[in-house]
């Protein structure tokens, strides 16, 4: 390469920086995104916040750590104009906990579906539809092919599409480009991002949710994380205003 094209490439390059994406940088693209609610956790974020039009998968320990409190924010933000969708959940809804949330309960809809199969059929056309703003499935075993089908249905649509799946799944290859670890924690939970656009993420942030129990049998956020055996979720779900 010669001299003048060198400087050429250098001189349009200086004119656009926001255009150049270099592997050791989040990635930023064009794609609308929500705020997550929680500073630490969008610095880490490409486009600081969780994106629209893509699938999200969120990895439990086990359900009711705390997963919808910390999508609290974006749900809170989306309920003020969209309805949310919930899809195949593993314990009935709070419509109480809802309330105190101050979500409008004619923005909430509950789906329960009778087999996987049903579950992401609905889940794809209620993507391709495009009439909720947020869209939450939980689901256990999902094949490479209905995973690929669900992204790309996300991408028709400006819709927060999060799947909720075992801590056993990431070991799975999945073509989503944001992947997110959830531990419990006390007071709160632990997230490691295991997948997203740019380099990757050594970070282990302990997120506080403030309407999270705090329990003797949780480890302190700072000390090794340790996979047991949870508190009965019935136990968690004994204050009707509750829900994690």
């Amino acid at each position: 390469m010669s001299a003048a094209s060198s400087s050429s490439i250098s001189s349009v390059i200086g004119k656009m920086p926001h255009a150049i994406w270099r592997a050791n940088e989040i990635a930023v693209y064009k794609a609308s995104t929500t705020s997550s609610g929680f500073d630490d956790l969008d610095a880490e974020l490409p486009n600081a916040g969780w994106p629209r039009s893509s699938l999200i998968e969120l990895l439990l320990v086990q359900a009711g750590i705390g997963e919808l409190q910390l999508l609290k924010p974006v749900l809170a933000e989306i309920a003020k104009t969209q309805r949310i969708a919930f899809i195949h959940p593993p314990h009935i809804p709070n419509g109480l906990a809802f309330q105190r949330w101050e979500l409008a309960d004619d923005r909430l809809f509950w789906m329960k579906c009778s087999s996987t199969a049903d579950a992401l059929w609905t889940t794809e056309q209620v993507l391709k539809n495009g009439c909720f703003g947020a869209v939450m499935l939980w689901q256990t075993n999902i094949r490479a092919e209905a995973l690929r089908r669900l992204n790309l249905a996300a991408q028709t649509t400006d819709t927060c599409f999060f799947l909720l799946r075992p801590l056993a799944a990431q070991r799975d290859t999945s073509p989503a480009p944001l992947r997110l670890v959830l531990r419990p924690a006390r007071g709160g939970v632990n997230v490691e991002i295991i997948k997203r656009r740019g380099p990757h993420s050594d970070k282990s942030l302990y997120l506080t949710l403030p309407d999270m129990p705090i329990s003797k049998h949780l480890p302190d956020h700072n000390n090794a994380h340790v996979d047991q055996p949870m508190p009965s979720i019935s136990a968690a779900r004994s204050t009707q205003t509750l829900l994690v």
